[in-house]
């Protein structure tokens, strides 16, 4: 990854999390008193004193662990250490030093990466005192701080951007498409992120609920270039009992109004259920583009006309808003998978799609003389003018003598035209009646 980038590190519930979101002055991790809660590596911008770069955030590091998850969030704390250009390696004063902090110390050691040695919770001049056993881990930059309250980061700060150059700031990804990889629990979202950019971003199980924050990652190959989010599955309120994913399914929500298109994954085994429903209804109010994703399409047993019967019900089932592209892929074969990206751009393309004023009121007018609206109360409704509205959401103004009388069947078949003359595939249309 290119940009300056900021790993931070350390023993499960010693404040890393805390401290990710006091640099971004935001709350993007999850926080809670539960170890382990930070499962995959986290990625935010950070800026100080006209210097922005990345950080890290990882889970809890346990070394020689049988457990699933400690197991591969090691894997990712190595990876971090990689991929950072510098480590917070952050510790605990309340607990003080523990056998933990000396495994993650040696691991540290051999890097040959800058390292910050940060001591977290130093919250009075007591804790001052007893802080000073972490000199012996042998790091030479020590910071003493306390991550709830923000003393001490600003020296912290100092001391990173001070290894900034011009060349290494991070990258801007501003402006560029942002896609949300959604859908339920284990339908394998996960894993086609990390099909995608072949390497494992995310930690993948059988476990639904492992990915628990939204994770970002840019993707710049084959000469194209944007933005992933992988989201946590998003189930029904009903099933959501641990506070915690609450939180993830706030999350993946707020990563809809972050996107630009949404890639809806369904499960080809289990076929389009109500909560994907939901899922495609709540994008689709957003105003976001869409691409259907079907994975695990390779489980399926398939007669000669199986992938259009397939998508025929799916259609049925979307209607109204069904004019969307679907697409059948197998994340673990990495079957069709380019091709989803494709189509994701090709959607992304549609909703920036704007149309000149006469055009479009040259092929509308047209279509509204061939079907008029129906006459209301006896008053004849006469549309005379259309213009697309300059908002993020293909908008159209459709102005008239009587906007109130319009009712939703005429509505569906401007939309319908609109769709017909101009492609609009994958994006929800907004139409408003205004007064002539």
């Amino acid at each position: 990854m290119a940009g300056y980038t900021v790993a931070i590190v350390g023993r499960p519930n010693v404040g890393k999390s805390t401290l990710f979101n006091r640099l971004l002055e935001q709350r993007k991790a999850i926080v809670e008193d539960t170890p382990g809660v930070t499962r995959d590596r986290q990625y935010g911008i950070a800026d100080w004193n006209g210097k922005n770069f990345f950080i890290i955030d990882t889970g809890g590091f346990v070394p020689d662990s049988n457990d699933v998850f400690e197991r591969e969030i090691r894997k990712q704390v190595q990876v971090a250490v990689d991929e950072a250009s510098s480590i917070l390696f952050v510790v605990d004063a309340a607990t003080g030093m523990t056998d933990l902090d000396d495994a993650m110390a040696d691991v540290l050691r051999r890097s040959t990466k800058p390292v910050f040695l940060v001591v977290n919770k130093v919250d009075n001049n007591e804790r001052l005192l007893e802080a000073s056993e972490f000199y012996s881990l042998g790091f030479e930059h020590l910071f003493f701080i306390s991550s709830i309250s923000g003393s001490g980061t600003g020296d912290l700060l100092d001391a990173v951007t001070n290894l900034i150059t011009d060349e290494s700031g991070a990258e801007e990804t501003e402006g560029l498409p942002k896609f949300a990889i959604i859908g339920q629990p284990n339908v394998g979202k996960s894993s086609l992120l990390n099909a995608l950019i072949g390497e494992e971003r995310t930690i993948v199980s059988d476990i639904a609920g492992t990915t628990r924050d939204t994770i970002h990652t840019r993707y710049q190959l084959f000469q194209k270039d944007f933005v992933l989010i992988d989201t946590a599955g998003i189930r029904r309120k009903s099933k959501v009992h641990e506070d915690l994913e609450f939180y993830s399914v706030i999350r993946a929500i707020k990563a809809l109004d972050e996107a630009d298109v949404c890639m809806l994954m369904l499960d080809a085994e289990k076929g389009i259920t109500a909560q994907d429903l939901t899922i495609f209804s709540l994008a689709s109010k957003k105003g976001k583009g869409i691409v259907v994703l079907v994975n695990k399409w390779d489980l399926v047993e398939k007669e000669t006309n199986t992938a259009r019967d397939y998508e025929k019900q799916l259609k049925q089932r979307l209607a109204p808003f069904n004019d969307v592209p679907i697409l059948f892929i197998s994340a673990k074969e990495k079957t069709r998978i380019l091709k989803a990206i494709e189509f994701a751009l090709d959607v992304y393309e549609n909703r920036n799609r704007r149309i000149a004023t006469s055009q479009l009121n040259e092929i509308m007018l047209k279509a509204i003389e061939t079907y008029n609206p129906p006459v209301v109360r006896g008053n004849a409704v006469k549309i005379k003018f259309i213009s697309q509205l300059p908002t993020a959401v293909p908008s159209f103004a459709f102005f008239c003598n009587y906007p109130d009388d319009i009712k939703l069947p005429y509505r569906n078949y401007l939309e319908n035209k609109l769709r017909e003359h101009f492609t609009f595939t994958g994006v929800p249309i907004r139409i408003f009646f205004r007064k002539k």
